[in-house]
């Protein structure tokens, strides 16, 4: 029998998930716990995810489109001190499951662990220098800030999870590009407030968007991928320049009104 101490809770934050939330349950066999915390949704997500057997957490949507402001209460509702966190577009590998139950018996583990990702683009799955991201900790020693991009803040130390073939979480959604411009502009609105204090130089105008196309390009690898590396590269550009431009336009009303 596990110790309480060596069980393992996976938590998923959905709102209207029904496309691709049955292919990221069938993916947690084998974990203690499977958590779905709902921020109303109106299809049949909360459905599905019964039928998988996952507990249902529901958190008030509200004026809230971002699934970030749920994200804490969804970790603190885990009945174990081990958390995995995962969108519902996302797929754990068997490998990694094993990996993180493995390393939880050590008696030095981190309180939490970067873990690799692979993402799809354009149809593949990209050759990209793989992200990474803190999905996998302690819950007593975590906190996730409710804003757009903000990484889990923890309370100890935090271990890496080397990029091997297995151990990281597939990232499978897969979007057209109208899609991904869409989500660009309403990613880069949340930026701005979020940045609102910040001052950007005319060298930042200038150099900023052309750095990130040249990281993406040639530092991270997408040139790899033809094509779709150079169009990838591309849309980091185009984030760039939409959030430059949207905290430039912010700055000029704010002038105006004095």
């Amino acid at each position: 029998m596990k110790s309480d101490n060596h069980k393992i809770s996976v938590v998923i934050n959905t709102y209207n998930e029904s496309k691709q939330l049955p292919e990221s349950l069938s993916a947690l066999n084998g974990f203690d716990e499977i958590i779905v915390c709902d921020m109303e949704s109106t299809d049949n997500t909360v459905e599905i995810a019964r039928n998988f057997g996952a507990r249902i957490v529901t958190f008030p949507r509200g004026d809230n489109n971002i699934c970030e402001v749920a994200r804490d209460f969804a970790i603190h509702s885990a009945s174990n001190q081990w958390v995995l966190v995962v969108d519902a577009d996302e797929i754990v590998t068997p490998q990694l499951r094993d990996y993180l139950y493995d390393y939880i018996k050590q008696p030095d583990c981190a309180d939490a662990l970067s873990i690799p990702f692979l993402s799809l683009f354009m149809g593949k799955f990209s050759s990209i220098k793989t992200e990474r991201h803190i999905r996998f900790m302690n819950q007593h020693k975590a906190y996730w800030p409710p804003k757009i991009h903000t990484r889990v803040k923890i309370d100890g130390k935090i271990g890496k999870i080397k990029a091997k073939k297995g151990l990281m979480i597939q990232h499978i959604n897969d979007p057209s590009f109208a899609t991904r411009i869409n989500k660009m502009n309403r990613y880069s609105d949340y930026e701005v407030e979020k940045r609102a204090r910040r001052k950007y130089s005319l060298s930042s105008f200038l150099f900023r968007p052309w750095f990130f196309f040249y990281k993406t390009l040639i530092l991270k690898g997408s040139i790899r991928d033809g094509r779709r590396g150079v169009m990838k590269a591309y849309m980091e550009m185009m984030y760039q320049v939409a959030l430059l431009g949207k905290h430039y336009e912010h700055k000029l009303k704010q002038i105006s009104r004095k």
